[in-house]
């Protein structure tokens, strides 16, 4: 489809340019307006198909030969957040064999007035519908007991990669900080074999004071992890290796800490469980959820 429309603009470019110029030397004003009409039309439709083109090339992410489908998809919806400056973003991820924990705690400053929530993104290869999911967070800025639950509000359509907005309790102005923690759960998302998790930014500054995550596994660690890191334009490459930082007879933990970090990337970890806790999966299947800081 898109060769078809480039060559109907090609042959509408070649068309308007001879009507143009055939106008010009029999001097028919008509037939040279009508021409140079055609040939602008012709010039920005493939400019327009070229930027489209481009857009979703940029989008399909691959790591290790595999398409990241949850991710993907954010990216074609991703929005920059320009109301707030992040400083501080901790992640913990809890992996208890198909079950998956998230914990987000972002802390930072207003850049504009009156900004009112702060959005996270929910990204899932396996859907679990929003009505499904537990999620919640406190705005610890204004509510530093945690007395008051906040239920965030979901952001355009319900799929692989939901995009959602917590309400601050209150709206915070320019230079003032913030604090936010949100907890989501995601039962039964995880498969055996190659996964993966996501932690993304997607704010316009110059760049993240603290990031750090926390990845935890119950009863099964992984053979391996590996965290690649993708950039705004969306190519990945692998960043490191990681090893395991805490082990203990119930639980593996692993360690990632980052200063001034990239405010618009995302780093998969890519990990490979051999243990058999569902009998209907495969070692090879690779799908897996993934959460998301916007």
């Amino acid at each position: 489809m898109n060769s078809f429309k480039d060559s109907v603009a090609f042959w509408t470019s070649i068309l308007g340019t001879v009507l143009g110029c055939v106008g010009v030397f029999q001097s028919v004003n008509w037939l040279a307006a009508i021409g140079g009409i055609l040939a602008v039309a012709s010039v920005c439709a493939i400019a327009y198909a070229t930027f489209q083109r481009q857009r979703i090339e940029s989008a399909v992410l691959k790591v290790a030969g595999r398409s990241i489908d949850s991710l993907n998809m954010a990216g074609l919806r991703r929005r920059v957040n320009k109301t707030l400056v992040i400083q501080e973003a901790r992640n913990t991820a809890t992996i208890d064999q198909e079950d998956l924990a998230i914990t987000w705690q972002c802390a930072g400053y207003g850049r504009s007035d009156l900004a009112s929530n702060i959005e996270f993104s929910i990204d899932s290869d396996n859907n679990i519908p929003w009505t499904e999911l537990e999620c919640f967070a406190h705005d610890l800025k204004h509510d530093p007991g945690r007395r008051h639950r906040i239920r965030p509000i979901l952001v355009g359509p319900d799929g692989i990669s939901k995009k959602i907005a917590v309400p601050f309790l209150h709206p915070i102005r320019s230079g003032e900080p913030f604090n936010v923690f949100l907890t989501c759960e995601l039962s039964g998302c995880m498969k055996r074999g190659m996964d993966y998790y996501t932690s993304t930014l997607s704010f316009e500054q110059d760049d993240v004071l603290l990031y750090s995550l926390r990845l935890i596994f119950l009863h099964d660690g992984p053979n391996w992890l590996r965290a690649y890191e993708t950039d705004a334009l969306g190519s990945a490459r692998l960043w490191k290796e990681l090893r395991p930082g805490r082990v203990r007879a119930d639980r593996v933990e692993y360690f990632d800490e980052e200063r001034n970090r990239s405010p618009r990337s995302s780093r998969i970890y890519v990990f490979s469980r051999s243990g058999a806790f569902s009998d209907r999966d495969h070692d090879e299947h690779f799908t897996a959820p993934s959460s998301a800081s916007d």
